[in-house]
């Protein structure tokens, strides 16, 4: 690690946990932390109902998962036992008896991945079996009073369900079928292949079209009879013409279709836009997707159709094949709103989705119109449109695993279309699932989507707000800019998971700058393309002596730059380790004052900086230090919910996703002083995951040796990491100037410190501004540059501020 450079907690928490703690473990034993974590992880992921449990809660199940052994013929469980123990198997065999008139019998055998007695952990209920040891297991284990004491049980997401199901109502408006003579049936037949929103989507299988055959009932309409009215919201039935002509009319803009139960009615200034004549067919996607009908159909001479309704026709296009199931739960797979749902749960969407297709230049939802129906697309583009002007595209691919949904408030009620979404591709392939059938089957997706609607107008109001400070902030145009190719390379000064940091001297003024580059190609990769863009963001909100100062941004073919203030005394966290300097008061007051003093600044911006630890703080030839790397920073207002910087340092609603503010700059503050003084963090252990139960559980757990920590210290620490947010000491009335006024802190130089008139406790050895002695990089860790394929979005179109 090194000056400014993008540390290893910049990536995402689950890879962080792993890297982070190698810092206090060799790598050996990082490594087998990192193989434990796993291995529970992905035990625990198996078992439904830890699936219940929001994904930011795995953790702290893993951080109370036991390892326990049973050798062979053990019994692990016995039926009629009142049990508060789960077990998840990794190795071994076990049997399952059940006692029936007073006899064991074996039901059933376990193996790896298998695990049993989830019910113990919610409630006192008798073993339904016994489980005997076959041989020596392995298991993972998680008590009751465990689960419990982190407050899972409550966080388990359960929800009511039903069957999927037509509704008595649809199959009520069915008639009996009609006999039809085999020329009958191969009209029915050739109508539906030739349907052009019926035969793509699923090449109709030929037990489909029997079922269509089998059902379809006959009408007759005179001449002048209103079949289907333009506009209307009851869509009960699809027709195939048999004999007769019938017209399809628009109503010009203003005027409004007859009603439908005016049967003979006729709509003035209609236009015609087509006939259906024998073995045509009409009213298919209203059926499909409950959308409003898009037009009138009138008889234009007498004629009879083949009818059927809508409960019926859904019923027939809902039965897919297996194989069509696993195709349908892939598409799912690839949608970020249905990540909550289960497996089974996601099988059953799967079978209640209808497959359609839309042509290029078709609508396939109108704005202003009413909508009842949620679209997965997952294969084509399309465009959407606001008041007749393109606001955005979207492109689904399935073999990129990229898929997009659209109309999911329409789940919830009768909301009108806020735009038009328009076929951009020869075929747009989409799942559709109407309100319907998703009343029927999913409630956890309901809470979800109602979730969102009632955040979107705040979180929308909170980006414009943060678009506006941003853009309020940028660089000054008076600057006289540095242009890349007037800088030269002196050596390497830092690395981190996907950036490295060089000096570089301008050549003009001989002035030198921390150069921090990122791979453009990694970034894509990881999808961290607006991680990037945010630290930009940030740091050009600030002007404080305390945070390194932004000069310039570049972009070029494979990476993007940062020109840095640099900062030549070295890394705090490597000073304080090769230099012996932890348990010093001195050194602890005086870096925790100018850690005080980035956040007043921060959070006067409100900005959340989320990475205080010593490895973000760098020295300047002086001593004074600088706090860097802005990458977990984020501008807010209220509360946000990412879970991301070093675990050691989460507060405890980091950890429970309840939301965090400001407050967790302040718990950092207590965790940094603790690690100044100590030369570790408070709830340090050596398996990754219980850190956070040790958070969790709190500071008063923790010791404090009287050796290194004196009381007002200890008082000040605590004060810090108060686990109710709000009572954190400078979140209280009287704010920060409670912690300078603290006892701890009333003698410090606060004056002296704000103007750097202080004197560091430790002042680095630097010969000159090209003096790089401080740092320790090794050319041979350089992180790969990933090739960059440019997705062509733009995304990084207005990175630099100077060529």
């Amino acid at each position: 690690m090194g000056a400014n450079c993008a540390s290893v907690k910049s990536l995402p928490v689950e890879v962080t946990i792993g890297l982070v703690d190698e810092r206090k473990t060799t790598k050996k034993q990082a490594q087998a932390m990192r193989r434990e974590y796993e291995a529970k992880m992905h035990f625990l992921g198996k078992v439904p109902l830890l699936q219940r449990l929001p994904k930011d809660q795995h953790p702290l199940v893993a951080s109370v998962c036991e390892s326990k052994v049973f050798k062979t013929k053990d019994t692990i469980i016995r039926q009629g036992d009142i049990g508060d123990e789960f077990f998840v198997i990794r190795t071994g065999e076990a049997g399952v008896f059940v006692k029936v008139d007073g006899v064991y019998r074996k039901v059933a055998t376990l193996k790896s991945g298998d695990y049993f007695g989830e019910n113990a952990l919610l409630r006192d209920e008798p073993r339904s079996a016994t489980i005997v040891a076959e041989s020596e297991i392995k298991t993972f284990r998680i008590t009751r009073s465990k689960f419990a004491e982190l407050g899972l049980s409550d966080k388990l997401q359960f929800a009511s369900r039903k069957a999927v199901s037509s509704g008595a109502d649809a199959l009520s408006k069915a008639k009996p079928p009609s006999p039809k003579t085999e020329a009958e049936v191969k009209l029915i037949t050739d109508a539906i292949k030739n349907n052009e929103h019926l035969n793509p989507m699923s090449t109709v299988e030929d037990s489909k079209i029997q079922a269509f055959v089998d059902t379809m009932w006959k009408e007759h309409f005179v001449k002048g009879e209103i079949v289907i009215s333009q506009g209307d919201l009851i869509t009960d039935y699809f027709y195939i013409v048999q004999d007769g002509r019938f017209e399809i009319c628009v109503a010009e803009e203003g005027e409004h279709a007859p009603k439908s139960g005016d049967k003979l009615a006729r709509a003035h200034n209609q236009k015609t836009v087509n006939l259906v004549a024998k073995g045509g067919s009409f009213g298919e996607l209203a059926l499909l997707y409950m959308a409003p009908r898009a037009a009138t159909v009138r008889a234009v001479t007498n004629g009879t159709c083949w009818v059927i309704d809508r409960g019926n026709f859904k019923d027939i296009m809902m039965k897919s094949s297996e194989a069509k199931i696993d195709e349908f739960v892939g598409h799912l797979e690839n949608v970020p709103l249905l990540s909550a749902l289960l497996a089974n749960e996601k099988r059953e969407l799967a079978r209640a989705l209808v497959d359609m297709i839309f042509l290029q230049g078709e609508p396939i939802v109108t704005q202003g119109l009413p909508g009842s129906t949620f679209f997965i697309m997952y294969e084509g583009t399309v465009d959407i449109v606001k008041d007749d002007m393109v606001m955005g595209h979207l492109e689904a691919n399935p073999e990129k695993a990229v898929a997009q949904y659209f109309g999911e408030f329409a789940l919830l009620e009768n909301v009108k279309r806020a735009a038009t979404i328009v076929a951009t591709s020869a075929m747009v392939k989409c799942l559709v699932l109407d309100r319907e059938s998703f009343e029927h089957l999913l409630g956890p997706l309901k809470d979800i989507i109602q979730y969102e609607k009632n955040n979107l107008t705040k979180e929308r109001k909170k980006k414009k707000e943060q678009q506006v400070v941003s853009s309020a902030a940028a660089l000054s145009a008076s600057r006289d800019k540095v242009l890349r190719k007037d800088l030269r390379k002196i050596g390497l000064i830092g690395l981190g998971g996907f950036s490295k940091v060089e000096l570089y001297e301008h050549a003009r003024t001989g002035r030198t700058y921390a150069l921090k580059s990122v791979s453009k190609g990694y970034l894509c990769n990881h999808n961290l393309q607006q991680t990037v863009l945010n630290e930009k963001s940030v740091i050009v909100m600030t002007n404080s002596r305390f945070i390194v100062t932004l000069f310039e941004t570049y972009n070029t073919d494979e990476h993007l730059h940062f020109l840095l203030e640099a900062a030549l005394g070295g890394e705090l966290y490597a000073t304080m380790n090769r230099k012996g300097l932890f348990g010093d008061n001195g050194i602890t007051r005086y870096y925790s004052a100018g850690c005080t003093f980035v956040f007043e600044h921060l959070h006067e911006r409100n900005i959340l900086y989320r990475d205080l630890k010593p490895e973000n703080i760098v020295l300047d030839d002086k001593g004074h230090m600088k706090v860097t790397d802005f990458g977990l920073a984020k501008f807010v207002i209220g509360q946000t919910y990412t879970t991301c910087g070093t675990p050691e340092y989460f507060a405890p609603e980091m950890i429970n996703a309840s939301g965090h503010t400001l407050s967790v700059d302040w718990w950092s503050l207590g965790i940094f002083m603790y690690e100044l003084m100590a030369g570790s963090t408070p709830f340090e252990s050596p398996y990754p995951m219980q850190v956070y139960a040790k958070i969790v559980r709190g500071i008063n757990k923790v010791d404090f040796p009287t050796k290194v920590f004196d009381s007002e210290l200890e008082n000040l620490i605590k004060s810090l990491l108060k686990t109710d947010p709000r009572q954190r000491i400078a979140m209280r009335p009287g704010g920060i100037m409670n912690l300078k006024c603290h006892k701890y802190l009333q003698d410090f130089d606060w004056n002296g410190m704000r103007d750097f008139k202080l004197k560091p406790p430790y002042r680095p050895r630097v010969k000159d501004k090209m003096d790089i002695s401080n740092f320790f990089p090794s050319e041979k860790e350089v992180p790969p540059s990933e090739a960059y394929d440019d997705p062509g979005d733009g995304w990084d179109r207005n990175f630099a501020t100077s060529d």
